[in-house]
């Protein structure tokens, strides 16, 4: 038997706070457990949108998909969780990752298992105002430096994005859920689950207390054709990064199009995506395909899926379809 996995919505940091509004008055009209917002270099803070949606979102839990803390102080995210967390009335969660493109700017990401650790202990450390200090091997907080406003509450659920084994483990001990951005993938979940496990052991935990998300791009429309080539377009800037993760992928095409890449042509790019590579990496087609790969990834243990923009060649349609036609599908 499938279980139902809870079903989330991530937008890009790209819109108007109109566009955002419009988005969520959708969102909320069906049973959507989850509205996140990226937090990709170069594009709007994900707080503002968060804040900008969250009084129209009645009852979805929201967070940022996700901050790291190379570009963002450990302090600073605790405070903008906490204010996200009093915007929702205790429904806000924390997304955390080590982060990707940032060698763009100059900016080095040493220890990241140690650092990805240390954040979320520390943020948890601020949200219940601990009068100790904390002394880290990355970050030290002084004795008394405690937040001077009372959080909504002392501590939240945390996500952490990763592909690799050693975050995977990490998170089993201490997170609440891992996200394997980019990945449609049902074998993604076998590959990263004895590692979780692991963690979870380590730290006396019930591998069940850790929850297991596959978010992607994702392109619905009633025109399958339509759907899966505007799908080719716009995970073609993501794959130079994400395909090398997945161990399915066919070396000799990760080189080639990694050295398209290089040469900055994504049409290039779109035209060298074949079904299966496509299937991998995003959420393509029509509902009833949507359908197909989330049963495939719920059979495997996935407890969410996260579709990713653009949805579609209009995101309120798409946010229509999936509605309508998709999380209907998995109800009991």
């Amino acid at each position: 038997m499938v279980v139902k996995p809870r079903f989330g919505i991530a937008f890009q940091g790209n819109k108007t706070p109109a566009e955002y509004r419009a988005l969520a008055e959708t969102v909320d009209a069906y049973p959507f457990d989850v509205v996140s917002v990226y937090n990709d270099l170069l594009f709007q803070p994900a707080l503002g949108p968060l804040l900008w949606m969250a009084p129209l979102l009645r009852r979805a839990q929201l967070g940022p998909a996700a901050l790291n803390p190379y570009t963002v102080h450990p302090i600073e995210i605790a405070g903008q969780v906490a204010l996200l967390d009093q915007s929702t009335n205790g429904r806000a969660y924390l997304g955390l990752v080590r982060g990707a493109w940032l060698d763009r700017i100059g900016v080095s990401q040493s220890r990241p298992v140690q650092t990805l650790r240390e954040t979320v202990l520390l943020v948890r450390h601020l949200l219940a105002r601990r009068p100790e200090a904390f002394s880290g091997k990355v970050w030290q907080h002084a004795a008394g430096t405690t937040l001077q406003y009372a959080p909504v509450r002392d501590s939240m659920p945390v996500t952490i994005g990763t592909w690799g084994q050693a975050t995977a483990r990490m998170a089993g001990e201490i997170a609440d859920e891992i996200k394997i951005g980019g990945s449609a993938n049902p074998a993604s979940v076998a590959m990263l689950r004895p590692a979780i496990t692991e963690g979870a052991r380590r730290a006396r935990r019930s591998a069940s207390a850790v929850g297991i998300c596959l978010g992607a791009v994702t392109v619905v429309d009633r025109d399958r054709d339509l759907a899966r080539n505007l799908a080719r377009k716009e995970v073609a800037m993501y794959l130079p990064v994400v395909a090398a993760l997945d161990p399915h992928t066919d070396p000799e095409w990760l080189a080639r199009i990694r050295a398209i890449s290089q040469r900055g042509d994504l049409m290039a790019i779109t035209r060298d995506v074949p079904d299966d590579v496509l299937d991998r990496f995003a959420f393509a087609g029509t509902p009833r395909d949507i359908v197909r790969q989330v049963e495939d990834i719920a059979a495997v243990g996935a407890t969410r899926i996260e579709f990713g923009t653009p949805l579609g060649p209009n995101p309120v349609d798409a946010i229509r379809l999936l509605g309508q036609h998709v999380l209907p599908a998995f109800w009991p």
